[in-house]
């Protein structure tokens, strides 16, 4: 009996890998013969790299880079086990939230300076594709920053090249963009971008107006900010020829996704899309009995390009059974039945989450035996 196991992780409580032990540790009380494959998923947000690290047996790596507030910060990032030469990074990593103290948030005076420089480490290890994570950012600078790391030079009105991590707040001061000091290596180096919304970068949907008071932007810096945006995209159509104001994910991660497409020639892609290509995940489930899946709560998104869908699809376009162990069940759950046959809570509905949460691995596991159990009552193999 062959059995996949590919959960995404439990926020808060396991990541990826941890999740998929605890369900395969349940496996083996029930069937200790099972071929069991773990397949560490994520979506393409918090957890990423760690995932694919995981799945494909690749190594970390660690990157001092540029911190969203201009200090320097320990970035994590990786290379898939495969053999592809593919490098993951988070953007998150180098120019995330959580680097940025409550106190101190605010996107008008934050940089991706240091996702360029995560994108050129990955160049200097000699990476052949990267994959880049853009979920969780602290910034609203249009991905401008980050090209600067890689040689793209920014004008002021003088004409002089402006030298200093661009901001949210200093778009403004742009006035002209130059591609041909860049890093020969951006352009025929394929970056794909795993990018989950379609917001566009500017205006009542852009990133600013959105995504920048979730970073500590207030109102009045909200339409600071959606005007530099806008600004920056004018910049980008008139010397480099590409419009990028109302592309759909242009405004992920404060404008990063219209960055990586106009200064890195990136595309944009669903991230739990690029996870399942970057871990084989169809090949890996062909010729499976039972695909285990899971994530801390499953309700009417895990419909909308999260792993539990993602998985569900992968597995029943290969006529394999899929269910899923999660920690808590929300409004529209039953929608996920379209794909899955079934999900299994692993918590009591009325356990508190502090109470919880240190005991998801054992929930996990218990779980596990008491769901496969009367699966195999009902099915033979």
């Amino acid at each position: 009996m062959k059995i996949v196991i590919a959960p995404d992780s439990f926020k808060e409580a396991l990541p990826a890998e941890a999740v998929a032990g605890a369900i395969a540790r349940g496996v083996c009380r029930v069937q200790p013969q099972a071929i069991i494959d773990m397949i560490p998923m994520a979506d393409g947000g918090e957890g990423t790299v760690n995932a694919l690290i995981a799945a494909t047996r690749g190594e970390h790596r660690q990157t001092t880079a540029t911190g969203p507030t201009g200090e320097p910060v320990a970035a994590t990032w990786g290379m898939l086990g495969d053999g592809s030469g593919t490098a993951v990074l988070e953007m998150a990593s180098a120019s995330g939230l959580t680097l940025v103290p409550p106190e101190r948030r605010n996107p008008l005076q934050t940089t991706t300076y240091g996702t360029g420089e995560l994108i050129r480490a990955a160049l200097d290890h000699g990476a052949s594709q990267i994959l880049i994570g853009i979920g969780g950012s602290a910034t609203n600078d249009g991905g401008a920053g980050a090209a600067q790391a890689v040689g793209v030079r920014f004008l002021n009105k003088a004409g002089d090249k402006i030298n200093t991590p661009l901001t949210g707040g200093r778009l403004v001061d742009v006035a002209g963009i130059d591609l041909r000091p860049r890093d020969l290596r951006i352009g025929v180096t394929p970056i794909r971008t795993a990018c989950d919304v379609e917001n566009p970068l500017c205006g009542p949907r852009g990133a600013a107006a959105i995504y920048a008071p979730q970073k500590g932007a207030t109102p009045e810096q909200v339409k600071i900010l959606d005007h530099n945006l806008a600004h920056l995209a004018g910049l980008i159509k008139r010397d480099l020829g590409q419009e990028v104001r109302d592309l759909p994910g242009a405004g992920a991660a404060g404008g990063l996704g219209a960055g990586l497409v106009a200064f890195f020639g990136a595309t944009l892609q669903p991230g739990i899309d690029l996870v399942m290509a970057a871990v084989h995940l169809a090949e890996r489930i062909a010729g499976a009995d039972l695909v285990i899946t899971g994530e801390g709560r499953i309700d009417r998104q895990s419909m909308m390009g999260k792993v539990i869908a993602g998985v569900g699809r992968t597995a029943r376009a290969a006529g394999v059974r899929t269910i899923a162990l999660v920690g808590a069940v929300g409004e529209g759950a039953d929608e996920t039945l379209a794909v899955i046959e079934r999900y299994h809570a692993i918590n009591p509905p009325d356990l508190h989450t502090a109470q919880a949460l240190p005991r998801t691995a054992l929930n996990l596991e218990t779980t596990t035996v008491s769901v496969l159990q009367k699966w195999l009552r009902t099915h033979a193999f």
